[in-house]
């Protein structure tokens, strides 16, 4: 006769499984929302949030990326990003033009004001850091993996 009950010690290890602190998405999302809150106050001073941060750092590396670039590089879909733009050109620190070359295309360039917002900025990684208590190659590494664990989803949800 054969024993169809599950052994407590199997019942238990998936159970385990299922606590909110053993799940992997939880400590991604929970580590997400106080990323976002440290960087509020820092980002304060330039007026900015931190979406409106990111779309930042894309143009502060490569100025006047096409939208879809843009959203490309940050994941993000055109009814998220499109309002963030606005937000941003009502600020005076982004300008969406047509691409001469393609009318259907629109670019994003970065105003003086977007310009000179960068040196504002320069000192906001290093404040993180310090936030973080890691080491420069601790936050690589980590960033490292995340970015890889991160591509590896999307290509199982694809």
């Amino acid at each position: 006769m054969s024993n169809t009950r599950t052994p407590r010690s199997t019942k238990a290890a998936t159970a385990s499984w299922l606590a909110l602190d053993m799940q992997l998405c939880f400590a991604l999302y929970s580590t997400s929302l106080a990323m976002t809150k440290l960087y509020k106050p820092l980002l304060a001073p330039l007026g900015l949030t931190y979406p409106q941060y990111l779309v930042m750092l894309v143009l502060w590396e490569q100025d006047g990326q096409p939208v879809n670039a843009i959203g490309e590089r940050l994941t993000l879909d055109s009814g998220t990003l499109t309002p963030l733009l606005k937000r941003l050109e009502a600020a005076g620190l982004v300008q969406r033009l047509r691409d001469a070359a393609d009318e259907r295309r629109v670019l994003v360039q970065l105003t003086a004001e977007g310009r000179t917002l960068k040196g504002q900025a320069e000192s906001i990684p290093k404040q993180v850091l310090c936030a973080m208590d890691c080491q420069l190659d601790e936050i690589s590494s980590l960033t490292r993996r995340l970015k890889a664990l991160r591509d590896n989803i999307a290509q199982a949800a694809a």
